[in-house]
């Protein structure tokens, strides 16, 4: 059976001083931000997540990473409040195929469930079968 995916947001309010933001070394007048969420996302949710935002066609000037419970933006200074904007949209979208994904597991379970109970079915029929050639074999097999 498949593991069932929790949905994640980011957290809401939090303690805006207590939000590290640095420098980046890796890109030029970049910085980075750490996001909190309301928990650690499982590796469903990431995987969800990081194709989510990978796809998007505001990818140019930002990356997202998963660090434990926190979001780190790597991005330039530039228009930050659309920029959390996408963040919470990257989010909501992933949130979004979580449910979807649930359906899945859900259906695919109901698939094996049903695939056991025929199979169940069958290992009864075929049971009942033996009994009644084993009856006929004592009472008609030539001795």
């Amino acid at each position: 059976m498949k593991e069932i995916s929790k949905k994640v947001r980011l957290q809401k309010p939090f303690e805006v001083d207590l939000i590290d933001v640095k420098a980046d070394h890796y890109f030029h007048d970049a910085y980075a931000v750490d996001l909190p969420l309301e928990a650690v996302p499982d590796h469903v949710w990431q995987d969800i997540f990081e194709r989510t935002w990978k796809s998007s066609r505001h990818l140019w000037d930002r990356k997202l990473f998963v660090i434990s419970d926190k979001l780190r933006l790597v991005t330039s200074a530039d228009e930050f409040a659309e920029k959390l904007d996408w963040v919470e949209q990257v989010i909501e979208e992933t949130n979004k195929r979580i449910d979807e994904y649930k359906l899945l597991v859900e259906k695919e379970e109901e698939v094996r469930v049903q695939e056991e109970i025929r199979r169940q079915k069958q290992w009864t029929e075929k049971a009942r079968m033996g009994i009644i050639k084993d009856t006929l074999k004592q009472r008609f097999a030539a001795m």
